[in-house]
């Protein structure tokens, strides 16, 4: 999701709902497994809050906390979940903390198995192998490395913040990124694997875009076909 969804557009529920359908055509389970991981904020109390009450009244919720001591097998515990949706935030910090901790490896082997992944912001760029961050407050730069599930860069929130496509642009062009996808606020990327199959929105209006250098040495955008799930 480039954005939207429980955390940033709590009155529409049509992403959130879209994850818990996709989890229960895929894993056959009607009230899924769903586990939070709000690494990126810090494990920030209030979004925890704010997670249980948009999933606990139709999912089996929980979460995955890294900031507490907790004895938990972690590669274990998010093989045993239908959907793993990860929160917005310091997108470095995070990765750094999940290398620490083995959630990086657990996560593919959780996705390897079949396990619904999504997220927004930090919880969408970092399935990819890079994208545009702002995880070190001086504008945007280029990622230094996420989890690579799924090949090439992404660019979330890409109509939510005015620098966010000139700034995707001049790193595609530069070479600093490879070629790869943005999404709007409300846009919600869906692949199978590392295969895209279809940009469902919240919104009428969202968009969402595969970037990638031109022949004549710019950034050329086309704009992805799209389902309002409204």
């Amino acid at each position: 999701m480039g954005g939207g969804g429980f955390s940033s557009d709590p009155e529409n529920t049509l992403l959130d709902d879209h994850v818990l359908a996709l989890a229960r055509e895929k894993r056959g389970n009607e009230r899924p497994r769903v586990c939070f991981l709000a690494t990126a904020s810090g494990d920030s109390p209030q979004y925890i809050a704010n997670f249980y009450t948009a999933y606990a009244r139709k999912a089996e919720a929980t979460h995955l906390p890294l900031f507490a001591s907790a004895e938990i097998d972690i590669d274990a515990f998010l093989l045993e979940q239908d959907i793993v949706y990860v929160g917005g935030g310091n997108t470095e910090n995070m990765m750094a903390i999940w290398r620490v901790h083995g959630v990086d490896t657990a996560l593919r082997h959780a996705w390897e198995s079949g396990v619904v992944m999504t997220g927004l912001s930090a919880g969408s760029l970092c399935w990819f192998e890079t994208g545009t961050t702002d995880s070190f407050g001086r504008g945007l730069a280029a990622l230094s490395g996420g989890l690579g599930l799924v090949p090439g860069s992404h660019s979330p929130h890409y109509d939510g913040e005015a620098n966010r496509r000139p700034r995707y642009h001049e790193l595609v062009e530069n070479g600093s990124l490879p070629a790869g996808y943005a999404a709007d606020d409300g846009a919600a990327l869906v692949f199978d694997g590392p295969d895209l199959v279809e940009v469902v929105t919240s919104r009428p209006e969202a968009r969402a875009y595969r970037v990638e250098l031109g022949p004549d040495g710019h950034a050329r955008e086309t704009v992805l076909p799209v389902r309002y799930l409204g």
